[in-house]
């Protein structure tokens, strides 16, 4: 039997095979869809264009790009690279146009925390997460890398360390939340994870309680528990402020805890009485922040802003340039400005010199 052998297929040359290549990829990217967009393209997808901010303006967040993000208390979320401003509102996928604030996590994800709860925008969509987190396990705190974010909410605290979800709570274990009533004395207001990695939390109304990674110690003396706490910083020497929202501004140095308004003589006895005002006290603290110069700044809802070298306390209001005496926020930025939220319609840059009103 005669043995014949297959023709040998003849060579190609290789930029041939190369066509081949690129126009399979071509074929299977084309089935697979348009190339992915950036986070900055998908969001020009979703937002729209605007010419300014709304007058609700309750904080402000820059995240790891640059990008500034401004969160309203009714208007939603807006977002601007420098050059442009959009917004963004339930519409696009907001759980709530109420917007508390804003955070990013260790994914570079966005963080919105709303009036009606959490969701989140991963670079592509937004997404709900409040029955996420509501849901929870239960289990303690282990905190064992920075960049995980804190969500309070109605029975406890939900800490979120970039992959998983754990509910704890930091009241006593005899304590019983009130079913008929929103009081939730143990409520967290601020959180703060300081240089040695404690964690602080700000309450409705007991004090500031510090977890160590081991216990939890509640500091409650000198007025602290009288109203919420609303903000916690820790400034360059490891001190640790606490503004509270009618007794005032306190530094806590490691061992022990000072009244600052109260030793300055610009408390506002009344306003803890009977909710009155008063034009010039350090009482209703609402932010706190440091500049380059190692200043401290605080920021009041009635007084405007102090600027505290550590000897003097000098008082920034509308004689001074600012919108209004309400200072909601104190944020500094990536180019170490420092940023003030006024009367939720302004936000003011501090360079050293002057406030500078920011404009779209």
């Amino acid at each position: 039997m005669q043995h014949t052998t297959p023709p040998q297929q003849p060579v190609l040359p290789a930029i041939f095979h190369r066509v081949c290549l690129f126009t399979l990829l071509s074929i299977l990217a084309s089935c697979n869809g348009q190339p992915q967009k950036t986070p900055e393209q998908q969001l020009e997808l979703i937002g729209k264009p605007a010419s300014g901010l709304d007058k609700n303006t309750d904080d402000i967040f820059q995240d790891r790009h640059g990008n500034y993000w401004f969160a309203d208390n009714g208007a939603g979320v807006y977002w601007y690279n420098g050059k442009k401003l959009l917004h963004i509102t339930d519409k696009e996928g907001l759980c709530s146009n109420f917007v508390w604030s804003v955070q990013e996590d260790v994914n570079g994800h966005i963080w919105f925390t709303t009036r009606d709860g959490v969701c989140r925008f991963d670079g592509a969509v937004i997404t709900n997460y409040t029955d996420t987190i509501k849901n929870a396990p239960a289990g303690a705190l282990h905190y064992t890398h920075r960049g995980g974010l804190f969500f309070g909410h109605l029975n406890g605290i939900c800490f979120y360390n970039g992959n998983t979800f754990t509910n704890f709570t930091i009241h006593p274990d005899n304590y019983i939340p009130d079913p008929t009533t929103m009081s939730r004395p143990y409520a967290v207001y601020s959180t703060l994870v300081d240089k040695a990695g404690n964690i602080w939390f700000g309450t409705q109304e007991r004090g500031v309680c510090c977890y160590n990674g081991k216990s939890f110690t509640f500091f409650a003396d000198k007025g602290l528990d009288a109203a919420a706490v609303r903000t916690i910083f820790e400034d360059k020497a490891g001190n640790i402020w606490f503004g509270n929202n009618g007794a005032g501004l306190f530094r806590y140095s490691g061992d022990t805890l000072v009244n600052v308004t109260e030793e300055k003589g610009l408390a506002n006895p009344d306003f803890l009485k009977s909710l009155k005002e008063k034009a010039g006290t350090l009482a209703r603290v609402f932010a706190i922040n440091q500049d380059n110069n190692g200043n401290l700044w605080v920021g009041t809802i009635d007084s405007g802003a102090w600027q505290y070298s550590g000897n003097q306390l000098t008082n920034y209001t509308t004689q001074h340039g600012l919108t209004a005496n309400a200072i909601w926020k104190i944020y500094k930025n990536q180019q170490g400005e420092l940023m003030f939220i006024n009367n939720g319609e302004a936000i003011y840059r501090f360079t050293g010199a002057a406030f500078t009103k920011m404009v779209f």
